[in-house]
């Protein structure tokens, strides 16, 4: 029934128009929850409701706590793959900054950390809130501001998941491109466990290792969704060398994202 109410927002292109609606109910919903964590963490600097909202849920205590539990597992990760302590880092696709804001903890002194977003918002709300951390602004569509080269480890969490497959294509050049010889890759993507979601139309697509996409909606939103069958992901990363793949599965009646680990030649 809900896959049925989603289709039909999406075909009057009322999704985004929706999911608005679906902030103010958590935002109420939510609200003595949050006021309670401000009244305990008064040091901690959080986003602006709806930028939160828009790119992780309305939670004040599991953006910050979780996104502090989602920084160590990705540096626990990723760092035996990268030689040196000291790694030049970028997270593309950073929103409110809920992971990238704990990584100066958790790197070696002497790494340089940047992230990028396509949402100016964001962008302007963690420059001016954390210093620690470089940030910059992208288009939906490549290049970065970036030389050849130029970071050791490139992860994104949940941002392929809402681009299309031109997209797809453009920017896995792209990070490829700014990626050291030997640096890290690191993606989450909706693979073979979301595909109770889809439609009979969509399961068949998915079948068939093509990339389903939901559009009627703003690419880059959190309401444009890709989900991604294995042989597609396989064929779109052959320049790469694989490292580790961790097949996503679901907790507590939530699919959760694979995990896609690469190492440039």
């Amino acid at each position: 029934m809900r896959t049925m109410v989603k289709w039909i927002l999406r075909k009057l292109r009322l999704m985004q128009l929706a999911d608005y609606g679906r902030f103010l109910i958590q935002k109420w919903k939510m609200h003595a929850k949050n006021r309670d964590f401000v009244a305990q963490n008064p040091d901690v600097v959080l986003p602006p409701n709806y930028l939160l909202y828009e790119s992780f849920q309305l939670d004040y205590a599991r953006y910050y706590v979780n996104g502090r539990k989602t920084a160590e597992w990705l540096t626990e990760l990723i760092l035996p793959y990268l030689h040196d302590g000291r790694i030049k880092v970028l997270d593309w696709g950073c929103g409110p900054a809920r992971v990238v804001r704990h990584l100066p903890d958790l790197l070696a002194n002497g790494s340089q950390i940047c992230a990028t977003d396509y949402n100016k918002k964001s962008i302007a709300w963690c420059a001016s809130s954390l210093p620690d951390v470089q940030f910059s602004v992208n288009d939906l569509m490549p290049p970065l501001d970036y030389p050849d080269s130029s970071f050791d480890l490139v992860y994104g969490i949940s941002i392929f998941t809402h681009l299309s497959e031109p997209a797809h294509t453009a920017w896995m050049n792209e990070l490829q491109r700014i990626l050291v010889p030997g640096g890290i890759l690191f993606q989450t993507l909706h693979g073979e466990v979301f595909r109770a979601k889809l439609t009979q139309s969509e399961k068949q697509s998915f079948s068939r290792g093509e990339l389903v996409t939901r559009g009627q909606v703003k690419e880059g939103h959190r309401t444009y969704v890709a989900f991604h069958p294995e042989l597609f992901v396989r064929n779109w990363t052959q320049s790469l060398e694989l490292v580790k793949h961790l097949p996503g599965s679901e907790q507590n009646g939530t699919p959760e994202q694979d995990v896609w680990v690469w190492r440039k030649p």
